[in-house]
């Protein structure tokens, strides 16, 4: 077999596109139509493009060093031309909405910049490692992103189409609360990390500081409470099938924990420190997402 083109990448690739199509489907009712093409729809056909797009020269020049910023542009793209589109199609957008939109501007230019900066001073991402030669498994890695920008915005996404100005609630309380929460968390567990790797005292050494001493992956732990957050806000607006959306932080979870977050960083941390015992001794004690369970 053609170790640059594998079958099995492939039809990933159509399950991913017919899965999360599904999902784009299921946030289509009621939702706000521009020139007869549900927004929705509209946005997450840009999502993909946009991923491709940056795909092609990324692969001829064997780089993923723009792969985490082509989610921050389509995060940004996605949710500003649904903000856009809705207003085309004659509606006012509500509070609720702007509140949604700025936690996810506000999340991802964060992130995406941190990111960005994290691989231009690494020069690389290991998780490309072995794949970034291949181009449908490379090809796979980019259509995954895609896949996750839109289902983890398509709630907000759904709730924006649907604009109603239901505002004052205890389901935006709580998420607002949730949100902030787990933005903090995020925010505060990344700076330590990068801190703690910008000291030459620390190299070679695993961090089990700070936020770090009570989970051993406390960033992921704020991303995927953020995401219940954005869920919680969206709930009291969607019906019907536009529940289906509000899969997004389960989606995050299991991505985080199954696919490309934990499962890898556990495997080379123990790779790593496999043989020390202060590092047994830290996985022993310290839980690998939540806190103090």
């Amino acid at each position: 077999m053609d170790r640059n083109h594998r079958t099995v990448d492939y039809v990933s690739i159509l399950f991913m596109l017919i899965f999360t199509s599904l999902i784009g489907l299921a946030g289509l009712h009621d939702g706000a139509h521009w020139y007869g093409i549900p927004i929705l729809l509209f946005s997450m056909v840009i999502c993909f493009v946009i991923h491709w797009l940056i795909f092609i020269p990324s692969f001829f020049l064997r780089s993923e060093k723009y792969y985490d910023l082509t989610g921050t542009i389509a995060y940004l793209t996605c949710t500003y031309i649904t903000l856009y589109l809705t207003v085309q199609s004659g509606k006012d957008i509500s509070l609720r909405s702007y509140f949604m939109i700025s936690f996810i501007t506000i999340w991802t230019l964060r992130l995406g910049l941190f990111l960005f900066q994290r691989i231009k001073k690494d020069g690389e991402d290991k998780r490309f490692e072995n794949i970034r030669t291949s181009f449908s498994r490379f090809l796979f890695a980019w259509t995954l992103s895609a896949v996750w920008v839109f289902i983890t915005s398509a709630n907000a996404l759904t709730m924006i189409t649907i604009n109603d100005p239901f505002f004052g609630d205890i389901y935006f309380y709580l998420g607002t609360g949730l949100w902030l929460f787990g933005f903090t968390v995020e925010v505060i567990s990344d700076e330590q990390k990068k801190r703690f790797r910008a000291d030459p005292l620390n190299n070679g050494k695993f961090i089990k500081s700070g936020l770090w001493s009570i989970s051993r992956h406390p960033n992921y732990f704020g991303e995927i409470t953020l995401w219940f957050g954005i869920a919680c806000i969206s709930f009291p607006i969607l019906h019907g099938w536009q529940f289906v959306t509000l899969i997004s932080p389960i989606f995050v979870y299991l991505l985080l924990t199954k696919v490309s977050g934990i499962n890898m960083l556990e495997s080379r941390a123990d790779e790593k420190w496999g043989t020390n015992e202060e590092y047994q001794r830290y996985k022993r004690e310290t839980p690998v997402l939540l806190p103090f369970t």
